[in-house]
């Protein structure tokens, strides 16, 4: 891509009148500077210790239509000089010390500055008075030497520091256009400027040229409020090509944010390899998962198979492999014909495989690879499902949080009463499944799509459960246990969105009713809950590929109706209840380090709660206390290990089943 290339903007409003200057401001500094450049005017001082707005415009417009005293003007009109001495000598002798000890009185028209440039530009139009004329791309402008040389810093230097330019009338300028030239020099008469679509790069262009860095910064503040996924890489090489670092920085910060959605544009597949390499490399990629960033590498590369195969080893190793799933890793890296071709692309295979089959020795395969981006997390809008009111009735009522307004606001209701509702995000579809409706448990299941905004009832569960735990890993959604109105259950199935098919899988080691269940690593963990007798402190994983059920490292503390989400490459487990306490408590596992330590706690006891990731932070949402069903919600920062309170939920009162959709 060319450093210059043209920006796409056409998408955008077509343009805005920048006022860069004050007109009063500019018109001062502009008198100002050519006071100081007149020849003979060095010494000159303006005392403004008093100062007067008394005298109008009509006064200093009449005063500039008079005739300056000695001219030919004068004479012309018959003016008797003889007389105005002798009328002059009678005034000479004025006693006024009597009246007033002052010596002096500085009288000062503040709006003189104001109205003298407009007459500049006046005059300017009229083709008088022009001393100079630059020349670009065939093109002529006349102008005012003094005027440009007092307003525009680049002409200053070029007519008082005796460049040949100083002497020469007409002056041909290299490495401006027209464009801008034009606008540069209307911009010095009048201080504005009007900035477009179609023309804020030749301006930003040209105000860089001509050290006009005012303009220069309207141009930049111009692009940052029209950034898009299509222009955001050409308007960063743009800024780096003026060393313009503000605005080189604040689109690295949308190019970041927007990885995806830049990604897929055609600007992206234009970069050069070590753009591309030094932008993959970043913590700060906004992405959902390293699927993202790695499917942004080949799309690169396909672009240009015959040039770019090579670049493709030194590209993988800056993307995470270890942070895919066994499942992403074999079923399309594995079979990537450009990473089965090169020995350097298959021992990074290796080492992610590794990863993931030895747990034990991650401790040992530690790299950048294994680290999570800073903001590998979801950004969008929770959506709480269902749930109770404060009589324990059930709900059809949905609301959702936006994190960026800190707002409740209901939603759809879905087409059931369901509390105890097990839910789940696939894809940007959320999912509903079985629950409660006040009489019996169910195994209806319905979806809501965003854009539609409506709730549609898909293929029902083979079995009827509430308090059930459900997640969702690559292609297929996962129910696990649950209380079907008899029993607690161990039962697992799978439900392909893709065939509306449910599949009975295998089973969990124990009942789980009330646990949690979350995709992690590739596995789908099921954690704590009850099966009737006892609560539980267990946790086992499935693992797609092998189809079995493993026992892992339990949790400090037993649980049961616990909220459990992911964050930064570790699961976090939160309240709940053991038997005899409803819990505040918060825990962590390092799978690095295969364990689990205490986290600061909740500011309030919630059974029940829901739990989700979204913006970095962690969201719990509703609950039960002991007392009462809670609409409160709290909200986990790890960077300071602490909870704060947000806005309560306008319409439940806990027991709600919880997603985040991500924002497109």
């Amino acid at each position: 891509m060319s450093r210059t290339s043209r920006i796409n903007l056409d998408r955008e409003i077509p343009g805005v009148l920048v006022p860069v200057e004050n007109r009063t401001s500019l018109a001062r500094r502009g008198i100002n500077n050519i006071i100081q450049a007149l020849p003979g005017t060095q010494g000159w001082t303006r005392n403004e210790t008093v100062s007067s707005s008394s005298s109008s415009s009509s006064s200093s417009s009449s005063t500039m239509r008079t005739a300056i005293p000695g001219c030919a003007s004068h004479r012309s009109r018959g003016v008797n000089m003889e007389a105005m001495k002798t009328k002059q000598k009678k005034c000479e002798n004025l006693d006024i010390a009597a009246v007033d000890n002052e010596k002096q009185i500085v009288f000062e028209q503040v709006d003189l500055y104001a109205q003298g440039f407009p007459v500049f530009e006046e005059i300017r139009r009229q083709g008088k008075l022009c001393d100079v004329t630059l020349k670009v791309d065939d093109q002529s402008f006349s102008a005012h030497r003094i005027v440009l040389a007092a307003t525009i810093p680049y002409f200053n230097a070029m007519f008082l520091n005796n460049m040949i330019e100083s002497k020469q009338n007409d002056i041909t300028l290299q490495g401006i256009d027209a464009v801008a030239l034009e606008a540069a020099i209307n911009f010095a008469y009048s201080g504005r400027i009007t900035l477009t679509n179609s023309n804020v790069q030749s301006l930003m262009m040209g105000a860089s040229f001509l050290h006009l860095h005012k303009v220069r910064d309207a141009c930049a503040d111009f692009l940052k409020k029209r950034f898009h996924p299509h222009n955001a890489i050409g308007i960063r090489h743009f800024a780096d090509t003026l060393s313009c670092l503000p605005l080189v920085e604040e689109a690295d910060k949308y190019i970041q944010q927007y990885f995806h959605e830049v990604s897929v544009a055609d600007e992206f597949l234009a970069q050069p390899f070590s753009e591309l390499k030094e932008l993959v490399c970043r913590d700060e990629l906004h992405v959902v998962s390293e699927e993202q960033v790695f499917e942004a590498v080949m799309r690169w590369v396909r672009h240009d198979k015959e040039n770019r195969t090579k670049n493709l080893p030194e590209l993988l190793a800056s993307v995470r492999l270890p942070l895919l799933t066994p499942q992403y890793l074999a079923d399309h890296i594995a079979k990537e014909d450009l990473i089965r071709s090169s020995h350097q692309c298959r021992d990074l295979l290796d080492e992610a495989r590794d990863y993931h089959l030895m747990p034990e020795r991650r401790h040992l395969l530690q790299s950048f690879r294994s680290r999570p981006r800073c903001c590998n997390y979801i950004m969008g809008h929770i959506f709480a499902v269902g749930g109770l009111t404060k009589s324990g009735d059930s709900l059809s009522t949905v609301e959702v949080f936006d994190p960026f307004v800190g707002r409740w606001q209901t939603s759809e209701a879905m087409t059931m009463l369901r509390s105890r509702v097990g839910v789940a995000v696939h894809k940007n579809k959320l999912y509903a499944f079985g629950g409660y409706n006040g009489t019996e448990r169910l195994s209806t299941v319905e979806v809501y799509d965003p854009c539609l905004r409506t709730w549609n009832k898909i293929g029902p569960m083979q079995c009827k459960r509430s308090a059930v735990g459900t997640t969702a890993l690559g292609d297929h959604l996962y129910v696990c246990g649950g209380y079907d109105g008899v029993t607690s259950l161990n039962t697992v199935e799978r439900y392909s969105p893709n065939t509306d098919k449910w599949k009975m899988i295998s089973s969990m080691n124990k009942h789980r009713s009330a646990g949690g269940v979350v995709a992690f690593q590739g596995y789908v963990y099921a954690l704590g809950g009850h099966d009737g007798l006892s609560i539980f402190d267990s946790v086992e994983r499935y693992d797609p590929l092998s189809g079995f059920w493993t026992v892992v490292k339990p949790m400090l503390t037993r649980r049961c109706r616990l909220g459990v989400a992911t964050l930064n490459g570790k699961l976090y487990v939160c309240g709940g209840y053991d038997g005899s306490t409803f819990l505040q408590s918060v825990e962590v596992y390092d799978p690095v380090i295969d364990t689990w330590k205490f986290v600061a706690p909740m500011n309030v006891m919630r059974s029940r709660v829901a739990l989700v990731a979204n913006m970095g932070k962690l969201w719990a949402i509703g609950g039960y206390d002991g007392v009462s069903n809670l609409s409160t919600v709290e909200v986990y920062d790890p960077s300071t290990d602490s909870w704060s309170f947000v806005a309560s939920m306008c319409a439940h009162e806990g027991g709600v089943g919880v997603g985040v959709i991500p924002l497109c």
